[in-house]
């Protein structure tokens, strides 16, 4: 298993800067206030194609030779790794297949699609996910890029908080949602090497919580199809991701169903953004533990803006 470095972040950043926003950072004194601190949004909902994701997609995709390009490139996602990898692809040239939950947002399906991707459907499990992915690519020989789980993946999503450690300088702590722990990592991969002392956490769903579990089990622990309206969180970590959340994360806190839909909607009123379930979860992890970070300068890291807007979670029926 190769460990990325720093220097593969630096590389990243080089080669995906054409292909890639440097997203901005938003301040909002009225969720300062709630929170009883300053927050810095690293707003990745504004990312080509609506999430952070397209920085590892497109550290891989343009990381390849060109013979390992020709065969394309294939993946499995709930979303947004596919059809970042998708977007990625589309802009060199080759073809990519995304095998996807049924029940992923039809939003996302239609993305892949819109970027020139193929999707295959499976259920809604990380097992049924994986057996279909494997048939796809024993069809295809296309390059797998794992969604998180890949050190070329890891190194492109380190290029957000270097970004942030730029635009912001002394920040008491970062906080990023949690899944498989890619952005995470590449949190962690960054700061551990350009500003050691900010402390790094981690928010999930409580519905979700396998990260947390295994935070706290010292080994990973993972569920095979937990429901959470945070769809982009759905998946364990992987033994690369654990590398960097064991070594670097200061906590992990998790968050119940209502409260990332109410901070879904405070990021929506009050900022004027659109931020998918997922990205609300670190505001909601801030809110329910306000002496963790009270008077503390955190930056925030919104991951995604992808949502299907007309199954918005707080609309009924």
């Amino acid at each position: 298993m190769y460990i990325p470095t720093f220097d593969d972040v630096i590389a990243a950043h080089e080669r995906i800067t054409p292909y890639i926003h440097k997203t901005p950072v938003l301040t909002s004194t009225t969720i300062d206030a709630i929170a009883g601190a300053q927050l810095f949004f690293k707003c990745e909902n504004l990312q080509k194609a609506g999430a952070f994701k397209a920085r590892g997609a497109s550290n891989a995709v343009f990381g390849l030779s060109d013979a390992e390009a020709a065969r394309g490139v294939a993946t499995h996602s709930s979303g947004n790794h596919g059809l970042c990898l998708s977007y990625a692809a589309g802009r060199r040239g080759i073809p990519c297949t995304v095998v996807m939950p049924r029940t992923a947002p039809q939003a996302k399906k239609d993305a892949v699609r819109g970027y020139g991707g193929r999707v295959v459907e499976c259920e809604p499990s990380t097992s049924s996910r994986e057996a279909v992915f494997a048939q796809v690519v024993a069809e295809s020989g296309a390059e797998f890029v794992h969604p998180y789980n890949d050190p070329r993946v890891i190194a492109g999503q380190g290029t957000c908080s270097r970004e942030l450690a730029s635009q912001v300088p002394d920040l008491d702590a970062v906080i990023a949602p949690i899944g498989g722990g890619g952005m995470v990592s590449g949190t962690c991969l960054t700061l551990s090497s350009i500003a050691p002392k900010v402390k790094i956490y981690a928010a999930e769903p409580q519905q979700a919580d396998d990260a947390a579990r295994s935070f706290r089990a010292g080994h990973i622990i993972a569920d095979d199809a937990p429901e959470t309206v945070a769809d982009g969180l759905k998946v364990p970590l992987k033994d690369l991701t654990w590398h960097f959340v064991q070594r670097h994360v200061t906590d992990i806190l998790t968050v119940s169903e209502e409260e990332i839909v109410e901070a879904m909607k405070l990021i929506w009123k009050r900022m004027k953004i659109i931020a998918e379930p997922s990205s609300a979860v670190p505001l909601a992890a801030i809110l329910k533990n306000p002496d963790v970070f009270r008077g503390k300068r955190v930056g925030v890291v919104i991951t995604g803006g992808n949502v299907d807007l007309d199954k918005l979670p707080w609309m009924k029926g």
